[in-house]
């Protein structure tokens, strides 16, 4: 545990938290499911045109769980098959949302800001629940924002999606700023309160949750 968060640490030096693209042809949703077996997590993402949002490539394996679930370290437990699934995909996305945390997180490298860097690709966090229990409610309707900020900066924002429905938890990951984030995460959504790329991306993972297993 000492290591991961002294990797953390050195690695949220490395971020960029500017806009780093011009245009987006394509962008990727990112999620991880925990199937009944115990051992066994799913990792699917999904690349779909922007902003057509039209599914252009996919991709969903299993594997084993190789790291505890620790508050704060879920990109060295998640990590491993997301980035398999990544490289098995043949249409690379622009920009990648990840079902969980960039900045807005107590070293200031979740999952997002961690692979994002990894991958050497603009990262957005978008997670349904925050790092914290108590937070401030946005108002009602779509679009509407309450800032999130850890030591005087601010590093995310408490979103509303949809009118009278959660918000959603963004933080920029790398590569992008925050109000980016917002512009592509709202645009991203179409009725629902995630954004599109992630709900297809959490099918693909529960899909393959449900098949056999043929791991060794």
């Amino acid at each position: 545990m000492d290591e991961a968060i002294e990797i953390q640490n050195r690695l949220r030096r490395k971020l960029v938290l500017k806009k780093a693209f011009s245009k987006l042809d394509t962008i990727g949703g990112a999620d991880v499911s925990y199937p009944k077996e115990k051992d066994i997590l799913c990792g699917a993402i999904a690349v779909f045109s922007y902003p057509e949002l039209k599914l252009i490539d996919s991709n969903a394996l299993r594997g084993r769980i190789s790291f505890p679930y620790i508050p704060g370290l879920l990109a060295f437990r998640e990590g491993p098959i997301l980035l398999k699934a990544f490289e098995k995909l043949r249409i690379k996305p622009d920009l990648i949302i990840f079902e969980g945390h960039g900045i807005a997180h107590p070293r200031g490298l979740g999952l997002a800001s961690h692979l994002g860097l990894w991958l050497d690709i603009p990262s957005i966090g978008c997670a349904k629940n925050p790092l914290v229990r108590k937070f401030q409610s946005p108002g009602l309707f779509r679009g509407s924002v309450k800032w999130v900020s850890m030591e005087d900066e601010r590093v995310g924002a408490i979103l509303r999606t949809k009118d009278r429905v959660k918000p959603v938890f963004v933080s920029p990951g790398h590569q992008i700023d925050l109000e980016t984030s917002i512009q592509i995460i709202l645009a991203a959504c179409r009725g629902y309160r995630m954004p599109e790329p992630l709900r297809k991306a959490h099918q693909l993972s529960q899909a393959a949750g449900s098949q056999t297993s043929c791991l060794k």
